[in-house]
């Protein structure tokens, strides 16, 4: 566990390296020990990243970012849309956790992306799709259109909490993880 937050620069790095060491594994070599869960527990949590991204059950963030116990702040949600709750969770993990780095995280093959392109869900799901089209207008094209919804979310972030964003004290960027290959492309 480290003991206080690293830089945004950092955490990026730290994030990238563990992309790498996922895409040759087979387990998560992140720490999930009893002493890591004691030691969150007593000392609290300070995660050297926020992670914004889909509920798909595919994406899991720890694993794609070789990360254990209390290194990262993930926040789900179907189609990684931004609205006052995640913008909330995302406000209080950088001011009262110190994380310095949010990651909007999108992927490949995304079905929230998938339903706005090619339907007009009912329902609550049209909440999501709403948003996504939004961000999407008319694209078709499965990729630039997850690419254009991350951009949104990122856009939606940096207007959202533009003082901490100027003060240099959360640096937003987007990536999208490729659901075939394990690979995570940054797009900043």
């Amino acid at each position: 566990m480290h003991k206080e937050n690293l830089s945004a620069a950092e955490a990026l790095e730290k994030l990238k390296e563990g992309n790498k060491r996922y895409l040759t594994s087979d387990t998560n070599p992140g720490d999930i020990s009893k002493k890591i869960r004691q030691a969150t527990c007593d000392g609290g949590q300070s995660p050297y990243a926020i992670v914004v991204t889909c509920s798909d059950s595919r994406v899991i963030p720890e694993g794609i970012f070789s990360a254990g116990i209390g290194e990262l702040f993930v926040i789900r949600v179907a189609g990684n849309v931004m609205d006052n709750h995640q913008i909330g969770s995302v406000e209080y993990a950088a001011e009262h956790l110190g994380s310095k780095l949010l990651v909007i995280l999108g992927h490949t093959h995304c079905g929230a992306v998938g339903a706005t392109i090619s339907s007009a869900p009912e329902g609550y799901v049209k909440y999501i799709t709403d948003e996504i089209r939004k961000a999407i207008g008319d694209e078709k094209d499965e990729y630039k259109a997850c690419c254009l919804n991350v951009e949104r979310s990122v856009s939606i972030v940096k207007e959202s909490l533009s003082e901490m964003v100027e003060k240099g004290e959360l640096t937003v960027c987007g990536a999208v993880y490729h659901i075939d290959s394990g690979e995570v492309e940054f797009l900043d």
